[in-house]
């Protein structure tokens, strides 16, 4: 029976009409979604009751819900800071950035032909970090700043020689809780150990690789580290400064302090608290140190044209490179606040950055003068931001917390009972007033000696120098800059994206709406608990969603990428064994078709990664896996499956496999990022799982913002539930619990995307969508099938949600994947995944989301392109004089008056009927990906490189 779906929000968000369903039923010979499924989702793994999910509201209605559930927020004047600050977030930037989908939906720029202009924004982050830190490498985002202080670690930790037996880390015992809890999580599976220490005691000895001090600290002193350097190079340790991005422009930069590695935050440039995040953590290292750096960098190479262009550079330390052997885990990372904080650089320049640093200093000094007036008892010492209260004359501090609370104030509470006041951009006058009534002090306003920063501690060197963070001041200047960048980069407002694995499907406008609401992007994450009773009731209801979707016992929100839910759930699984006195089993068992970040998480969670192979059909070779468990069994801690498979089949023997896995002791992981196919047809639970992740920006409609933010919640059957993440600024963690994000709910703003969007759907409308794009996957795999072999499909000739095209047969012709990848660029596309999980081959995904006429669109131009290549195969043109091979074609190649090509102009860039309408021009041609690694530059270059 064919449901209904005109009206209600499903109508919207489902591509394929009525009509386009029944003729892409037609064309695949089933007369119905459910025969469909039948034919594609083994009946082994079905689920066995329906998901019990709240009935769907429409927008208007959900909305509504939501509305309430902001109100329920209290919000305050907060002077918490402990790494997160309100801000002001320039009205030109949140409407053209955060809340424009022609930046929010972009994927990350692997095709950088198409992606240029959120590469120049994602360069201009990176030189505003090496510009304020003095460090010359910067990468492009990490997800927040605890995990880049572990990311810093590791960097020390692999700098070591190969002789090295060093395996400390050494921390000042002042820096920010949440960032000390992250560390030892990391530390531990790695076998390092992390020891803190006073900074003036800090003595690096032999076994020390790696320091650590954070300036300001968390009590807001800001120090001289100048003498721990000398003493950690001379002890072969390296120094990691973790600071702030407001900070430095007024003090000393951490090159200057002997820094080698610098690390921290930009959540101030822009993004709001937001319940911790999204916010773009940032990294930069020396010139030596560039080859370990974590994560994405943007680099400058030229094209074919020899002008200069963007590129990701040095991609061989990534984990879809490297795997096992990767620098980092990070996939995903913060490319969207990364943007925000570069337009944010690019729109006040030095001089303003430098003016809201200074305010934010002379609110602090002067509260600290009025205080210490008043008779209180505070931490001395420079400091920028932040006041620490020690005592106070006439009143209890908790008293004071107290107060505060009921007059709408919230302070920080230390762990040893001081109060903290940290400034920040834009507090009142007003405010100021109402914090001078709450603390009971005399405003003086006319103190006017403020202390100067000391000549050690100042800073003397230039940032920011180059033109781009001087042009764009005005609002329409910075406007039109914003869109220049933008009508550079493809995203779903151009075209379909169908990249495999990936799921860039509808990012609804309304379950966008609630993130850049007051209510839910200014909450502080430590806010107190009355104060957030609406994230409570938001989080608790999306938990119990995502555990009946997955049929697990638990959730935790807390990983802020799906690395890092891999690497939860891998954490948690390992400290389970140990407490069952399994603590033997240290192997990870993984397919050779895993997703990169599986064995690099394997590996960061300290298991020995062996690889199972595929067979020809696509999915796990039985025979190997019964092999591997001969050789390891007794050693095996857990195996790491996507399912649907990576290569885009519903495995038939999926419970087998995982009933081998619990036969021998082991745990089943499941990689969450194929949930798009599984969702109120079966879960991971169902095939055998015993723990999962889930990528809320790809199941769950958080868009991908060029690369991040995403969320990669964990979900745990009952057994591994106490050993989910712990909170980061709660009780200590025990010896088998740990953080992976500096907040409980990680990016805790983007939580109601997911929410709105399971709301506005419900059962029905989730299961539809999951069949819908089932639909979708076959009737590409049916259209492109008589041109394109299909590499893997399932038992009854399906394929899951996505599909592989084997392109091996172009080798004989000459050519390449790349040059096909490139080719769909002139007909308006992005391409679908190059070269993996298979060498030479596409995966193609095109979710629920695409209508009929664009599936159609996209078909035509991968059938059309079919011809190029016969016309190569059949000798009509040479391989190098191909349209493939010189594709894309840019505008300004177009206007040349040289042409040198037997094909002609039009061919090249209107190659099918109606391109002309939908055209979407590069603003590069081809890149010269070696020659950018060769001659790497990773910050803004000189204007003389354009011209």
């Amino acid at each position: 029976m064919m449901v209904q779906t005109t009206g209600g929000f499903l109508s919207r968000h489902l591509g394929p009409g009525i009509r386009d369903e029944a003729t892409m039923l037609a064309a695949l010979k089933v007369d119905s979604l459910e025969a469909l499924v039948q034919q594609t989702v083994p009946e082994s793994i079905h689920l066995s009751q329906p998901l019990t999910l709240p009935k769907p509201l429409d927008e208007p209605e959900a909305l509504k819900e939501l509305r309430s559930m902001a109100a329920a927020n209290r919000r305050t004047t907060c002077f918490i800071g402990q790494g997160f600050h309100p801000c002001v977030v320039p009205s030109v930037i949140r409407r053209n950035i955060l809340e424009n989908p022609g930046w929010y939906t972009q994927y990350t720029p692997y095709q950088a032909e198409i992606a240029q202009g959120r590469l120049e924004a994602l360069l201009n982050f990176q030189t505003l970090v090496a510009d304020l830190t003095g460090l010359p490498v910067a990468g492009a985002s990490l997800l927040d700043e605890a995990s880049a202080a572990a990311e810093a670690m590791t960097v020390c930790w692999r700098a070591r020689s190969r002789r090295s037996q060093a395996d400390i880390f050494l921390a000042a015992d002042r820096i920010h809780p949440q960032v000390l809890k992250v560390l030892e999580t990391r530390a531990r599976p790695l076998g390092i150990r992390v020891v803190t220490a006073p900074l003036s005691e800090m003595d690096p000895t032999a076994d020390v690789f790696g320091v650590l001090v954070q300036s300001p600290d968390t009590d807001g002193t800001v120090h001289d580290y100048r003498e721990l350097s000398k003493l950690a190079h001379d002890a072969g340790a390296k120094l990691v400064a973790a600071t702030d991005p407001l900070a430095m422009a007024l003090y000393a930069p951490p090159e200057e302090m002997g820094a080698d590695v610098a690390c921290g935050t930009t959540q101030r440039l822009g993004m709001g608290p937001g319940l911790g995040g999204p916010h773009a953590a940032f990294i930069a290292v020396g010139d030596e140190l560039k080859r370990l750096m974590p994560g994405r960098m943007v680099g400058v190479a030229r094209d074919a044209a020899g002008r200069p262009a963007l590129r990701l550079a040095l991609q061989t330390r990534e984990q879809h490179i490297r795997r096992e052997k990767a620098t980092s885990n990070i996939c995903t990372a913060q490319v969207l606040p990364a943007v925000v904080a570069s337009m944010y650089a690019v729109y006040h320049g030095p001089e303003g950055l430098a003016s809201i640093a200074t305010e934010i200093h002379r609110k602090a000094c002067t509260l600290r003068r009025q205080l210490e007036m008043a008779g209180a008892r505070v931490c001395r010492g420079p400091i920028f931001d932040t006041v620490k209260i020690l005592d106070m004359p006439d009143r209890s501090l908790d008293a004071v917390w107290e107060d505060s609370q009921r007059q709408g104030i919230s302070l920080r509470k230390y762990a040893d009972g001081a109060l903290g006041v940290s400034m920040y951009e834009g507090v009142s006058p007003d405010e100021l007033d109402r914090l001078h009534a709450a603390l009971g002090v005399e405003p003086h306003r006319g103190i006017s000696d403020l202390p100067v920063i000391p000549a050690p501690l100042s800073r003397a060197s230039d940032f920011l120098t180059h033109p781009v963070f001087h042009l764009y001041r005005s609002e329409v200047e910075l406007t039109r800059y914003m869109a220049r960048l933008q009508k550079r980069d493809l995203s779903l407002t151009d075209a379909m994206i169908p990249l495999g694995s990936c799921t860039m499907k509808l990012n609804p406008a309304a379950s966008l709406e609630a993130v850049t609401w007051p209510e839910f992007a200014e909450t502080h994450p430590f806010e107190a608990p009355g104060n957030q009773e609406g994230y409570r009731a938001l989080t608790e209801q999306l938990c119990a969603w995502l555990a009946a979707i997955t049929g697990f016992a638990r959730v935790s929100l807390q990983p802020n990428a799906g690395s890092q839910g891999e690497l939860a759930g891998l954490l948690a699984i390992r400290w389970y064994l140990h407490s069952i006195g399994q603590s033997h089993r240290s192997v990870c068992l993984i397919p050779a078709s895993a997703h990169g970040t599986n064995p690099a998480s394997a590996q960061l969670a300290g298991f020995h990664v062996v690889v199972v192979a595929c067979d020809k059909h696509g999915n796990i070779d039985l025979e190997d896996l019964q092999r591997k468990l001969d050789e390891h069994g007794p050693r095996v801690a857990a195996l790491m499956i996507t399912y649907p498979s990576t290569h885009g089949v519903f495995e038939e023997s999926v419970k087998t496999v995982t009933g081998l896995i619990h036969g021998c002791g082991g745990q089943v992981y499941v990689d969450g990022a194929n949930m798009n196919a599984m969702v109120g047809l079966s879960s991971p639970a169902a095939i055998g799982g015993d723990i999962c992740h889930l990528n809320l920006h790809k199941t769950f409609c958080i868009p991908h913002g060029g690369g991040g933010p995403g969320m990669g919640p964990v979900c745990a059957a009952d057994h591994l539930v106490p050993f989910l993440p712990s909170d980061p600024v709660g009780e200590p963690a025990t010896e088998t619990t740990g953080a992976v994000a500096a907040t409980d709910h990680g990016s805790g703003a983007i939580l109601p995307v997911s929410w709105t969007y399971i709301r506005m759907m419900g059962t029905t409308g989730l299961t539809r969508a999951t069949q819908t794009a089932i639909l979708a996957a076959n009737y590409v795999a049916n259209r492109l099938g008589d041109h394109y072999p299909i590499l893997f499909k399932g038992q009854n000739g399906r394929v899951a949600h996505e599909c592989i095209i084997d392109l091996e047969w172009l080798k004989p012709a000459g050519l390449t994947v790349d040059d096909v990848a490139k080719r769909l660029i002139d007909y308006g596309f992005h391409a679908p995944t190059v070269s993996w999980p298979v060498p030479f081959t596409m995966m193609i995904e095109p979710t629920e989301s695409e209508s009929l006429r664009e599936l159609d669109r996209f078909c035509d131009a991968m059938i059309r392109i079919h011809g190029e290549i016969q016309d190569v195969l059949e000798g009509r043109f040479a391989a190098e004089d191909s349209l493939l091979r010189h594709a894309p074609f840019t505008a300004e190649i177009l206007a040349t008056e040289d042409w040198p090509h037997r094909f002609s102009r039009r061919q090249a860039v209107f190659p099918a009927r109606g391109s002309a309408d939908a055209k979407f021009w590069p603003s590069v041609s081809r890149i010269d990906n070696v020659w950018g690694d060769r001659n790497f530059m990773c910050v803004c270059p000189p204007l003389s490189e354009y011209q």
